[in-house]
């Protein structure tokens, strides 16, 4: 069984998971030398019947339920085909805020039409990567050899903007397939200017290979890299980690370092919740 990596895209009616729909999927496989080594597959959805699009949505995209309904296959079709390549053994499915936003749609298209909605993730060798906190640890620990775009005076990671200041073509931002190959090319970029830390983040995105860096029991500090830090801090915090979460057994409740506890130590069970 060969690993490779399968770079996807997908464009919606909504930001919701739970209620909007897809409009449009792009995906195409690579390698993991980033080498493409499959056709791109590009499908649009017709809509539902039962659910409204978001006029903003279709504003940004520029993709429209008539142009879906013209142009696109029923949702059971639809995610038939996705399933079909995010199912391949040994495939990383990778994306741009991926795990954040388009895996949140795949769970949901294939919880509404029967599959499981997370094997795909796991099972005969698979996993799931998202490039976009790789971009913001390179951006924060190994700069050199990137141009690194602001928007407004602050840090921007806009994949839109990273490709112009990189002179790497992007011809339709928010055209699934477009965005794929420019995702790929940012990772290329990475890789090349960075390889060593390219390759360690990438070795990351296994449930495993993190879970041995965290010690419950020594508590020994770690660099978090996450959306939840400020672009200012270049989306990155040394935390400690506290304890397993009580529901979610993949997560950790860490502490930021960059906050001194003192406020935690003189507060009662009360106050701290």
């Amino acid at each position: 069984m060969s690993n490779s990596i399968y770079w996807y895209d997908f464009e919606t009616f909504g930001i919701d998971p739970k209620y909007d729909r897809l409009s449009q999927f792009a995906g195409i496989r690579t390698d993991e030398n980033l080498n493409i080594i499959s056709d791109p597959l590009t499908l649009y959805c017709k809509p539902a019947d039962d659910c409204l699009p978001d006029p903003r949505a279709c504003m940004i995209t520029g993709i429209t339920p008539q142009k879906s309904l013209a142009d696109g296959i029923n949702e059971v079709e639809f995610i038939a085909a996705i399933h079909k390549e995010f199912s391949t053994p040994g495939t990383c499915v990778a994306g741009f805020n991926n795990i954040r936003f388009d895996d949140e749609f795949t769970r949901n298209t294939l919880y509404r039409n029967f599959y499981n909605a997370y094997s795909h993730e796991w099972q005969n060798g698979n996993s799931r990567w998202d490039i976009i906190d790789t971009v913001r640890l390179t951006r924060a620990l190994r700069p050199e050899g990137i141009n690194w775009p602001e928007q407004d005076g602050r840090p921007s990671i806009r994949l839109e903007l990273l490709t112009k200041e990189n002179n790497i073509k992007h011809e339709a931002a928010h055209d699934a397939m477009s965005d794929v190959y420019a995702t790929i090319a940012v990772a290329k970029l990475i890789k090349d200017k960075q390889p060593r830390l390219y390759d360690y983040i990438y070795k990351m995105r296994k449930k495993g290979e993190v879970s041995q860096q965290i010690n419950l029991r020594t508590r020994e500090a770690l660099l978090h890299v996450s959306s939840r830090y400020s672009a200012e801090r270049g989306a990155i915090a040394m935390v400690m980690p506290i304890c397993q979460h009580p529901i979610n057994k993949n997560g950790f409740i860490v502490y930021d370092l960059n906050v001194h506890p003192e406020d935690f130590f003189a507060a009662d069970a009360e106050e701290m919740a």
